[in-house]
């Protein structure tokens, strides 16, 4: 498995108390496999996304990636596990405006230690950004900014990929193309991928659908 949540549980306080988010949320993801997590906003679905990714930690329960717990880990062996095996896609690009395409893409692999220039060359054509790496994100469409994350979350080789509605910021036909793009290049690298999204057609493109009601999946 490269995602296992068991009994996980996750609060908040406001200023009226404890607010619970997530009551014994339970779900594996194996290599290779497509999710969808889909629930209304507020319903703890960026919650799952934030402790699968070690950015946040559960208040009880386990969660493995990749084998290792994350509740043993101390910051620096979640930051390197993040660098590693788990690549991150949002809604907002999140682009570093002074480097080029080629530069961003690059980038998290070479975090890793991981730069395979032949690599990056492939999921660059696959997503057709050869005439766009010398440019800066700025000269680019939002669809291409959001092909330029998707390549540099690829590019490391994770095992797990994360996306909180990756194509919510593209109109209905870019968001299609970039989509489709996506999941030919996850199946092709073999990593797992849980997407959150609102849309019903998105969703019903993954291998698995779960649906996150009052802290509890159905």
């Amino acid at each position: 498995m490269v995602l296992e949540f068991q009994e996980v549980r996750k609060s908040y306080r406001d200023s009226e108390g404890t607010v619970p988010v997530l009551q014994g949320v339970s779900f594996a993801l194996e290599a290779g496999q497509t999710l969808a997590l889909t629930g209304e906003s507020g319903s703890g679905k960026s919650t799952v996304l934030h402790i699968a990714s070690g950015l946040e930690a559960a208040d009880a329960g386990a969660v493995r990636v990749a084998g290792q717990d994350l509740t043993t880990l101390d910051d620096p062996a979640l930051a390197r596990l993040r660098r590693e095996e788990i690549a991150l896609v949002f809604q907002q690009f999140n682009l570093i405006p002074s480097l080029t395409v080629a530069a961003n893409i690059s980038f998290h692999a070479a975090l890793a230690g991981r730069v395979d220039q032949a690599h990056i060359e492939s999921l660059a054509g696959a997503l057709g950004l050869e005439a766009q790496m010398g440019k800066y994100p700025e000269a680019l469409s939002g669809g291409q900014q959001q092909r330029v994350a998707i390549a540099r979350a690829l590019a490391a080789r994770p095992r797990l990929m994360l996306a909180d509605e990756p194509t919510g910021n593209l109109d209905e036909g870019t968001a299609g193309q970039v989509l489709a793009q996506m999941l030919d290049l996850v199946a092709q690298t073999g990593a797992a991928l849980m997407l959150v999204t609102h849309s019903p057609a998105i969703a019903a493109r993954m291998d698995r659908q779960l649906h996150l009601r009052g802290g509890r999946l159905t």
